[in-house]
């Protein structure tokens, strides 16, 4: 995450055209590593994604959200587990398969506990989602 998003001189460059990254030769011995998805074609995008819940003060649960893309795939990711509190941020980078381009919408989906009270609820008060350069 310590260099998202790609920094002001642009992303390093992987393949073919690594040689025309334009700050190759400022550091030598430079590491890159390369986030993929599990099923072909390999590509994701990464994301960097801010919640800030509303509701009781603190419970336990889990919060996700889930990215729909235009051709009707469906991709979850889990953003925080544990005790959940409605005055802290939750910040996480996510490695996206759906192409922010197409995506349709992004769902916030809350589950909570048994042990959780029953009348108990909680939501989104904010989700922001920064997306990186396209991957």
């Amino acid at each position: 995450g310590d260099c998202f998003p790609c920094p002001q001189e642009g992303c390093p460059m992987m393949g073919h055209y690594a040689d025309r990254f334009r700050d190759k030769f400022k550091r030598e011995n430079q590491k890159y590593f390369l986030n993929t998805a599990a099923d072909p074609p390999f590509t994701s995008w990464r994301q960097k994604v801010f919640i800030k819940l509303s509701g009781v003060k603190k419970m336990r649960g889990d919060i996700n959200l889930i990215f729909h893309d235009t051709e009707g795939n469906t991709k979850k990711y889990e953003i925080a587990s544990g005790v959940l509190s409605e005055d802290q941020v939750y910040t996480k980078y996510l490695d996206v398969e759906i192409n922010p381009k197409n995506t349709k919408k992004v769902e916030f989906l809350w589950n909570k506990t048994i042990f959780t009270l029953l009348w108990a609820r909680l939501g989104a008060e904010t989700v922001n989602i920064i997306h990186g350069e396209d991957g």
